[in-house]
């Protein structure tokens, strides 16, 4: 990189601008250049020009000073305290940070009103400590390149521009800070999901008359014992990792993926004891409405789903049911027909008891379900013929097989398997009916609702919105790096997935903002995008032994811009510059 300069002739007066450029070698072995930074104009010897003046903040006093800057190589005609000439030709650019994700991720926590939320709640400490600027920098953090706390502190805050954005230094992730700073979160949860509500509904006209409901888990590679009643225990592992303590989260989300509400819960709940808990807490945060209730197979249980008919008024649930009690209605609705709701999606409809059991037949699913069968079922059968050619005694073939049933369990159950015994000879065979009973049964759901006359179409879609709730999972396992946990304190665990789920709005929002102005773009492709904005330090000596410091944002590429454009974002202006009373050694 280097410093060039930009001759105009204005009003018949020369003008010179700086600029920051690098070199590119293209193909075809040319050079071109590139604009990094742009310094803007640096006064000449007119007198006319010392009028263009700026801003500069002096180490040691409290307010801005107005000053002129006149290069070196012009003689000043201006004898005044207030001009400073400076050396360009040692030019220096310091501390290259990351600052185009950390201003996209505080812009979005500010549209979202968290800024204000969390300075009446988190007021600054008797020291002076800023808990909301804190949290703020947590939140942004676990968003972008999300690590522990110890990381942050150690290394990612530095490499940042986050302390120029919220202007504070490193006082804000002093390590014992930032632990502190979680131990004021867990009670402002319900606070938060209202404030959240109400704000979604202002930004997105956001409906919360369909809420998702799913549950997962997350472990923790450590070793019990913990104390009696915390909540890392074993449990059913979803990250098949059952060697681990873990816990439950039960989250609740909107047809457009906004969290409503979230639970974390002992490693070892049951999902069918979980739905109780949250009617009562929905209902008693956000009052009585209609509202439909989506679930997967599991969750509710006989008793449950009786108690929301018969409540005043009635709670509406629309819920999978696993594919064996397919088997009690299969006959009443072979005899049903086929209602199309839309291209390559069926339904039939059969009333019974109060309920509506709603049997949907797609064919992308029916496609997807027939080639992961076929592909197990190959690689089973291939396997079989295999153990059949070596020369194994019972006990090695039984080894054998127990491992070709754990990679083809599906598969597993459409095969008849002979285990040679005295002179008997290993044999396997297809099990036709099954394989019949499987083809017709694929790619079709049996929901059950108490959603008397609605659309069937819009039933279905209410059901396979279930996705965003495992969207949301992933996004807190995967970009939002929820795991690995390294707190040890059940409290602070809370704080860490609290958080996470802080991050998460932010995520979930400029997608919903991607999703009206930029369509096809993710979120985390579009913080990468903005990651490519740096900001730098333009140290410019003076000949007084001083030093003014412009720190600036790199110049964003076309592509960037063009975003910014359709996302109806606007960078701000460049920071004031500032001034060293001594130059740095």
């Amino acid at each position: 990189m280097f410093l060039r300069c930009t001759s105009r002739k204005k009003d018949g007066k020369e003008h010179r601008y700086w600029n920051v450029v690098e070199n590119r070698r293209v193909s075809g072995g040319r050079v071109v250049q590139r604009q990094v930074l742009y310094l803007g104009e640096i006064n000449d010897s007119q007198r006319e020009a010392w009028r263009k003046t700026i801003e500069v903040f002096e180490d040691g006093l409290p307010s801005a000073r107005t000053m002129a800057l006149f290069p070196e190589d012009r003689p000043v005609e201006i004898d005044d305290d207030e001009v400073v000439t400076v050396r360009l030709k040692e030019v220096e650019l310091r501390r290259p940070r990351q600052w185009g994700a950390c201003w996209l991720a505080c812009t979005l926590y500010e549209h979202l009103g968290l800024d204000a939320f969390w300075s009446e709640r988190l007021p600054p400490s008797r020291k002076g400590t800023r808990w909301d600027l804190t949290l703020k920098a947590l939140c942004c953090y676990r968003l972008i390149d999300p690590g522990s706390e110890w990381r942050m502190h150690r290394h990612w805050y530095e490499t940042s521009a986050m302390a120029d954005l919220l202007g504070a230094g490193f006082e804000l992730v002093e390590i014992h800070k930032l632990y502190a700073c979680l131990d004021k979160l867990l009670i402002q949860k319900r606070a938060l999901f209202d404030h959240l509500t109400r704000r979604w509904q202002d930004l997105f006209n956001t409906k919360f008359d369909v809420l998702l409901y799913d549950l997962t888990s997350t472990y923790f590679e450590s070793d019990p014992p913990f104390p009696e009643d915390d909540k890392r225990t074993h449990g059913y592992s979803r990250d098949k990792r059952s060697d681990c303590v873990q816990v439950v989260i039960a989250l609740i989300v909107t047809l457009e993926g906004f969290p409503l509400a979230y639970d974390v819960m002992a490693g070892n709940t049951a999902d069918n004891t979980t739905l109780r808990g949250f009617l009562h807490k929905i209902e008693e945060q956000y009052g009585k409405a209609e509202r439909v209730w989506v679930m997967d197979r599991g969750i509710p249980t006989e008793a449950i789903l009786e108690e929301m008919r018969t409540s005043d008024p009635p709670v509406t649930y629309l819920v999978g049911t696993p594919k064996g009690r397919l088997t009690r209605y299969e006959k009443a609705l072979t005899d049903l027909p086929w209602h199309k709701v839309r291209d390559g999606v069926d339904v039939k409809l059969l009333p019974q008891d109060h309920e509506v059991y709603v049997l949907a037949r797609s064919e992308d699913r029916v496609h997807k379900e027939r080639s992961m069968r076929k592909r197990q079922l190959k690689r089973l059968w291939k396997r079989l013929h295999e153990l059949k050619e070596m020369e194994l005694t019972r006990d090695e073939l039984l080894l054998k097989l127990g491992a070709a049933r754990s990679q083809s369990p599906s598969a597993w159950r459409l095969v008849e398997i002979t285990v040679p015994e005295g002179d008997a000879a290993f044999r396997f065979s297809l099990r036709k009916d099954r394989m019949r009973k499987v083809r017709r049964r694929e790619g079709r759901y049996l929901l059950r609702t108490n959603l008397a006359g609605r659309d069937p179409a819009e039933m279905w879609e209410f059901y396979t919105q279930l996705v965003h709730v495992e969207e949301a999972f992933k996004d807190l396992k995967g970009d939002l790096a929820l795991r690995p946990i390294h707190h040890q304190k059940e409290a602070r665990i809370e704080a860490h997935i609290f958080v996470a789920f802080m991050a998460y709005t932010l995520n979930v929002t400029l997608r919903r903002r991607l999703r009206d102005l930029a369509p096809g773009l993710t979120t985390r492709s579009v913080l990468e995008k903005f990651k490519t904005v740096q900001m730098i330090d333009v140290h410019l000596p003076t000949t007084d032994g001083r030093r003014v410091i412009m720190s600036r944002y790199t110049q964003p590429e076309p592509e960037l811009e063009i975003l910014l454009k359709r996302l109806r974002l606007c960078f701000p202006k460049q920071p004031p510059p500032r001034m060293t009373v001594n130059a740095p050694t």
